[in-house]
């Protein structure tokens, strides 16, 4: 019985020294450490994640958009401009004596 207490006498001495206190220090700084780098993948992946959503946003806008160029073109047409113009609004292009150049 006497050896065991001298035992935890010594290891209680030797964890309450200056080394032990760093020990406990580091162990600390390694787990603040850990935690750190934990929440920085995390937050990474989260952002990745958002990005990519952003990036389908952007490709679907960009469809969107060159479909409304194409439509857009297909409306101004010329030749449904003068289609329009001469069946909808009977207008006809003027005969040469009907046009007057103005100085």
């Amino acid at each position: 019985m006497r050896n065991w207490w001298l035992f935890l006498r010594e290891v209680s001495g030797a964890l309450l020294g200056k080394s032990s206190l760093i020990t406990v220090f580091l162990c600390l700084v390694l787990i603040a450490s850990a935690v750190g780098v934990i929440f920085a993948s995390h937050l990474n992946r989260q952002l990745f994640t958002e990005l990519a959503l952003l990036q389908e946003a952007r490709d679907a806008y960009e469809m969107e958009w060159s479909q409304l160029l194409l439509e857009q073109s297909a409306w101004s047409a010329h030749g449904r401009v003068e289609y329009l113009a001469t069946t909808k609004l009977d207008m006809k292009v003027p005969e040469a004596k009907d046009i007057v150049v103005m100085k």
